[in-house]
């Protein structure tokens, strides 16, 4: 990780990077500890307010679903341009007290716009990278999920004291800002052509049944983190009593363990290869959001916001990761679709299941047993992926010395998610080629 990148990569990496600190650092993650200071402050009911986190995720349905379709047809860079903006505006037009739908609508288009920056903006970043540098801007592009997160919690504490109008409008600024450094990295970008390959006849073929079961898996991991990235902050502030300032904290250390995430995958595929090392997230995450209903100590609380906070980008690269190996890279983007877009719909159903869960009982409580629940069903779905597949696992481990646990070729773009996506290794392809400008991406 300490080589040194050349001057298109960094701007490669300035522009993942801060889509990903949009997309989903700040669009989803920065709102997450403002519900309790809604509701204290009188803008809105406790319900009413994990409600615009559900509008949120469906968003966030919407704009994975869309997102590579807006790119092709407005080109990526201003798709990119344009979700940064509608990011920003969401946090500015929040400013001052409005009725509950203005606040949804715009909770939508943040979740929306920041969907297609997942999409887009990770996936252009890596094909303006070469394969020297890929690896390292691989893994720092998905660290922007932690460091919006960090940048949020930071100043939370003393943006509330300030007052919600001020909270929102300061986001707003660090989304500008944000922006600014993407649209920096954006300008600076050449125009180049790439090689481009397509095998139809691949894609034409069914898709194994491991892959179905890892799709299943992922849709379980959509439910069960859910509770601690909408409704850990409200938890922690209102039910167990422990003050905001703490609660806060928590949410710094979960994004901490986020922005860690991705680099603790790699050393998993290391020693374990793909299935191994997506099961063993698997578990560490079923066990780490069942911890606040044993102990809500400090310590076991701060030990269950770093492993949650690590294993949300962590199992994104490596569900891409053992995909790939399953399908191979031409095939990935199919199959990669197909599992983002399968984790928005799940994410987004009980995104709107818990928040009327939550409307009725009055208690988060309950809500982490049953995520644990559902993540450990995921885990039953990767376990057995290992006993359909044709991959020989054992005689599969890759070696990740210099590369990242989910790296692809250029010559795919990939759908992706959050945080999705990194992008697989993949051998030299002896098919004809035709060159792809990238001028209008």
């Amino acid at each position: 990780m300490n080589q040194r990148i050349d001057s298109t990569a960094a701007s490669a990496l300035c522009v993942g990077l801060n889509a990903t600190i949009l997309g989903i650092g700040l669009s989803r993650f920065a709102y997450t500890p403002l519900i309790p200071a809604l509701s204290e402050q009188g803008w809105f009911l406790p319900a009413l307010a994990s409600y615009l986190g559900a509008a949120n995720l469906i968003g966030y349905l919407i704009g994975a679903l869309t997102a590579h379709q807006l790119s092709e047809w407005l080109g990526a860079k201003r798709t990119i341009l344009t979700a940064m903006g509608l990011v920003t505006a969401s946090f500015v037009l929040c400013a001052s007290p409005a009725a509950f739908g203005w606040f949804a609508f715009w909770r939508f288009i943040a979740g929306m716009a920041g969907a297609i920056l997942m999409v887009v903006g990770p996936s252009l970043a890596l094909q303006y990278t070469n394969a020297r540098n890929r690896p390292v801007v691989a893994t720092m592009i998905f660290m922007g999920i932690g460091l919006g997160i960090l940048l949020s919690a930071s100043l939370m504490p003393y943006l509330l004291s300030l007052g919600l109008s001020t909270t929102w409008l300061a986001l707003g600024g660090l989304s500008l800002c944000a922006a600014a450094l993407g649209g920096l990295g954006l300008k600076r970008l050449p125009a180049r052509a790439m090689p481009h390959t397509t095998d139809t006849a691949q894609s034409r073929s069914p898709l194994p049944s491991a892959v179905w079961l890892i799709v299943i898996a992922y849709g379980f991991d959509a439910a069960g983190f859910i509770p601690h990235t909408i409704f850990w902050v409200d938890y922690l502030t209102r039910e167990l009593a422990i003050g905001r300032d703490a609660a806060l904290l928590q949410w710094a250390t979960l994004g901490a363990g986020a922005m860690l995430g991705p680099v603790i995958a790699s050393r998993l595929v290391k020693f374990g290869g793909w299935q191994r090392a997506l099961l063993s997230a698997y578990l560490l995450k079923t066990l780490a959001i069942v911890i606040p209903v044993a102990s809500h100590s400090q310590l076991w609380l701060s030990l269950s916001s770093f492993l949650v906070g690590a294993m949300i980008p962590g199992i994104v690269s490596l569900t891409s990761g053992y995909l790939a190996e399953i399908v191979g890279v031409q095939q990935h983007k199919q199959v990669w679709g197909l599992a983002t877009a399968g984790f928005a719909v799940v994410q987004a159903l009980s995104g709107m299941a818990m928040s009327a869960f939550y409307d009725q009982s009055g208690s988060y409580a309950p809500q982490f047993p049953l995520a644990a629940g559902l993540m450990a069903l995921g885990m039953l779905a990767i376990g057995f992926s290992r006993h359909v597949s044709a991959v020989p696992h054992d005689a599969a481990k890759p070696d990740l010395a210099n590369q990242n646990p989910a790296i692809e070729t250029p010559k795919t773009q990939n759908l992706v998610h959050p945080g999705n996506a990194q992008l697989q290794p993949t051998q030299p392809s002896t098919r004809p080629t035709t060159p792809q400008t990238m001028e209008d991406q």
